[in-house]
């Protein structure tokens, strides 16, 4: 199968083509989240089980997913832009705050982001790794992403005063993949930490990075 079913046109119960396939899709995505990010898991779950758990039919998965691994992709680009928003909502609400200040709110908002379902976590960290070359490019762009905001931020605090400057791209990919690895291994429950306590360290990371021993903030 090269492509999804046509879908039905006009109204129907109120709602037209586009809100009933919306809708449908919400709940694929809905279904997913807990069975891709729970039991059994993205390898362990077929069409059937999914459309199921739905409650709709593999007919009607077939006329907005291709495969199971659209399914995934679709998710793992939602989990993502979930926490993005919140990231951005809170740098927002930072304008003007001191740099250690503004990284704590940045961290804060995207650990509470990834770390509050850890279905989404498992999604982002683990069921998305390995599965096809495509997703594996779509893994990295999504990382590239993160990576260019830290970068965005770095540079910022270089404009303002608050940090060393140089090209930050190396040392944000690698900060990056300390914060992956970090969240992904205090929801593990391999970190014993709070939460707080993770976002704290990261931080302190962060300012290091920044501000190297011997550097000294130039910002009044």
């Amino acid at each position: 199968m090269t492509g999804r079913l046509k879908t039905p046109t006009g109204r129907y119960g109120g709602r037209t083509a586009e809100e009933r396939q919306a809708e449908r899709r919400r709940r694929f995505l809905d279904a997913a989240l807990g069975l891709f990010g729970g039991t059994p898991g993205f390898r362990g779950t077929t069409v059937a089980a999914l459309s199921q758990a739905a409650g709709l039919s593999t007919r009607q998965f077939y006329e907005e997913f291709r495969g199971l691994e659209d399914v995934l992709a679709a998710l793992h680009l939602q989990v993502n832009d979930w926490a993005e928003e919140a990231v951005l909502d809170a740098l927002a609400s930072a304008e003007g705050l001191p740099l250690a200040e503004r990284a704590a709110v940045l961290f804060r908002a995207y650990a509470r982001g990834v770390t509050r379902d850890p279905r989404r976590i498992r999604i982002t960290f683990v069921e998305i790794i390995g599965v096809s070359p495509r997703l594996e490019e779509q893994r990295l762009a999504r990382r590239a992403r993160w990576i260019g905001l830290i970068r965005a931020e770095a540079d910022a605090a270089v404009a303002r005063g608050e940090a060393a400057p140089r090209d930050y791209r190396l040392a944000a990919t690698a900060f990056i993949g300390s914060v992956n690895g970090l969240l992904h291994d205090w929801s593990a429950g391999w970190v014993d930490a709070t939460l707080d306590e993770v976002v704290d360290e990261l931080v302190r990371l962060l300012l290091g990075m920044l501000r190297p021993e011997g550097w000294r903030p130039t910002a009044g």
